[in-house]
């Protein structure tokens, strides 16, 4: 099985909700950990894993023979991203609008454009006990994480229980996390905010004809707006974690909720229970 835990919005507790989920279910199934969050992966400050293998991942990025090439203009002219320009005698790339698709090698009728190496990230894999625990670090100044959460996902093995940490909003990088997972956990707060980003995320999900429920975090005073939402759109809300102080303070000190506050571990075990019910 292969659970996504994402938000529509940052802040919520998505990280804290995957990082315990996965810990209280260790002893019971074989589990990977994911932290597909490759702008800021955070998972690691509480899994505390042991990195046993860093792998740079490359993608490649057309480059240009001035000396064989005509400026016909044609790779420009079937550039979607508009990642090349030719204006006269020169070639114009634009590297952060590249989605390495090859197209412009292709069309170029003077084989003036090859293709080299570029680094776009790390993926970092390890042991946080039982737990094999994976992340994407992307490239500082890369534009766009899609190819490196992709490249993550295929370390995935489905005989195992999968938790795959996604990044918040309801960008290319989340798309890319969700997307063929079996049930997507959606972590939001009772505020106004919360709802409205949670809203766009279950829209992205029935676009995906992802399965999904909803954990309110931060749960006390105006449950209603989210308890409200979900009941009229037909979304389950399948855990409430009050506002504490407690848990606060345990996050801080980069300490998992459960090994502060062992009493819930028993509640996220249910909570995986109910999950395997709705898939």
């Amino acid at each position: 099985m292969v659970i996504s835990v994402a938000s529509g919005k940052g802040g919520t507790g998505k990280t804290t909700i995957a990082v315990n989920l996965a810990l209280s279910l260790e002893n019971q199934r074989k589990v990977q950990f994911f932290d597909c969050d490759v702008e800021e992966p955070n998972a690691a400050i509480f899994l505390k894993p042991e990195i046993k293998s860093r792998d740079k991942i490359f993608l490649p990025k057309p480059k240009i023979d001035l000396s064989k090439c005509n400026f016909c203009q044609e790779c420009s002219k079937r550039c979607t991203y508009n990642a090349i320009a030719v204006v006269k005698d020169k070639w114009l790339f634009f590297p952060e609008l590249c989605h390495s698709c090859g197209l412009c090698q292709i069309v170029c009728p003077t084989g003036a454009i090859s293709e080299t190496p570029e680094e776009k990230g790390i993926i970092e894999s390890g042991k946080s006990g039982t737990i094999d625990f994976y992340q994407g670090v992307l490239k500082v100044g890369e534009a766009s994480p899609v190819f490196l959460i992709r490249t993550l996902k295929k370390k995935i093995d489905r005989e195992r229980l999968v938790i795959i940490d996604v990044s918040p909003g309801t960008a290319c990088s989340m798309v890319e996390a969700v997307k063929g997972t079996d049930f997507c956990l959606l972590v939001t707060e009772p505020t106004p905010f919360g709802k409205s980003d949670l809203g766009l995320a279950i829209q992205v999900l029935k676009d995906l004809r992802i399965p999904s429920g909803v954990v309110i975090n931060k749960a006390g005073k105006n449950d209603e707006i989210i308890n409200d939402f979900c009941a009229e759109i037909g979304i389950p809300v399948l855990m409430q974690i009050p506002l504490d102080r407690r848990i606060a303070v345990s996050y801080s000190k980069g300490n998992p909720l459960i090994s502060d506050m062992p009493e819930y571990k028993d509640s996220l075990q249910k909570l995986f229970f109910r999950i395997s019910s709705l898939i």
